[in-house]
């Protein structure tokens, strides 16, 4: 494992933090009986029944976990 041969000065610590940036989530746009939902793309989204009462996990179509 690498070690720093001298200690960091504490202005070079918090410059290199500052450089990294949070992103906004993609999503995608879908239409879902008649409403506009998004959601993240390439992730198991909860089924409900009408109560709303969460069902199962579903991704591209299929069941793949239940809740």
């Amino acid at each position: 494992m690498a070690v720093p041969k001298r200690k960091l000065s504490r202005s070079n610590t918090r410059h290199r933090r500052s450089q990294w940036k949070a992103k906004a989530p993609a999503l995608v746009k879908t239409v879902e009986n008649g409403r506009v939902v998004y959601s993240r793309p390439h992730q198991a989204k909860v089924v409900e029944d009408a109560a709303g009462t969460p069902l199962y996990l579903e991704y591209k179509g299929r069941k793949v976990a239940d809740v």
